[in-house]
């Protein structure tokens, strides 16, 4: 039933989404800019990377905007405003003492229920954003593996990790909208006799190219991630040494492999991926699976915190 509502919350938010940038791409392209002198509406390659600006970087913004909300929904979630246990205590203390360290605005913070040990952080900007700790998490971890997972979380929000990784990939998606579009048409109009597009052609491969180049792009993405998630650790390790780092990542990735994992397709529906930072454990990837990994294997991650403790 959770899937069902995922998949038919998804239709109504790209909807919302398709015509919230069709709206405001005609208004930018054929009003805003040429009111400063920028007229696109006659050039067709100017006009085509412009749609592709407001698709590729309007759709990214929309999802990061939507990302809190879109996360509570995930799961069943309790804020955590008074804390009432133990744990709670420590999750709600640790986040505050990390955020006033990092001179940020103190995110939310939320528990939810879930045997699965995993905690993310996700927001709109360093001074607006959540930090959610699994039931799972919070019970299987001591308390110094526990404030070091927050403190990896913590080390998201205050890089500005979700900002970042929505403009790296609202760029991705700006120039695979674009580059498909113009090699599409290049190859629908070559393919006509009379010199007319064929437009059934063009659309088929606008999108067979959409798909080649959003593999290629995704390769820039994951790399970008995987290097976020040593920065995060890195963070955590300052804050609260590495040793509880390398032994929470240790027991969270024991604690995986003993519990089934949500389906791969129920993740993919639910998930707003561009914009949460998720502290999942991987195990090795091996040839070109590797460059699609978001997260890099647990013994890379060690092997880095290691390496700092003896510097």
């Amino acid at each position: 039933m959770r899937s069902f509502k995922g998949i038919f919350m998804l239709i109504i938010a790209n909807l919302l989404v398709f015509l919230t940038l069709v709206i405001s791409g005609n208004i930018i392209i054929n009003f805003i800019l040429p009111a400063f002198g920028i007229d696109m509406r006659g050039a067709f390659a100017s006009y085509q990377f412009a749609w592709a600006m407001v698709f590729g970087f309007g759709g990214a913004f929309i999802s990061l905007w939507m990302s809190k909300p879109m996360a509570k929904r995930m799961y069943k979630m309790q804020q955590v405003i008074n804390p009432a246990t133990e744990k709670e205590r420590l999750v709600y203390n640790t986040v505050a003492e990390l955020a006033q360290r990092a001179g940020i605005k103190m995110p939310e913070v939320w528990v939810y229920w879930d045997d699965a040990p995993n905690a993310f952080a996700t927001g709109p900007s360093r001074n607006n954003s959540m930090v959610a700790v699994s039931s799972g998490l919070a019970m299987a971890l001591s308390d110094s593996e526990l404030k070091s997972v927050l403190a990896h979380e913590m080390g998201h929000v205050s890089n500005g990790d979700m900002v970042a990784t929505t403009l790296l990939q609202g760029l991705m998606n700006t120039f695979v909208y674009f580059l498909a579009s113009m090699i599409a048409r290049l190859v629908a109009s070559a393919g006509s006799r009379d010199g007319e597009m064929n437009y059934m052609l063009y659309f088929i491969v606008d999108m067979v190219l959409q798909i080649l180049f959003s593999i290629l792009a995704m390769i820039v993405v994951m790399w970008h991630s995987r290097r976020r998630e040593f920065k995060a650790d890195a963070y955590a390790a300052k804050a609260y040494g590495a040793d509880n780092m390398i032994r929470a990542l240790q027991k969270i990735e024991y604690l995986a492999h003993q519990s089934a994992p949500l389906e791969e397709e129920e993740q993919s529906v639910l998930a707003p991926k561009d914009a949460l930072a998720t502290l999942k454990i991987h195990g090795k990837s091996s040839g070109l699976m590797h460059l699609f990994a978001s997260h890099p294997s647990t013994e890379a991650r060690i092997a880095a915190l290691k390496a700092m403790g003896e510097r």
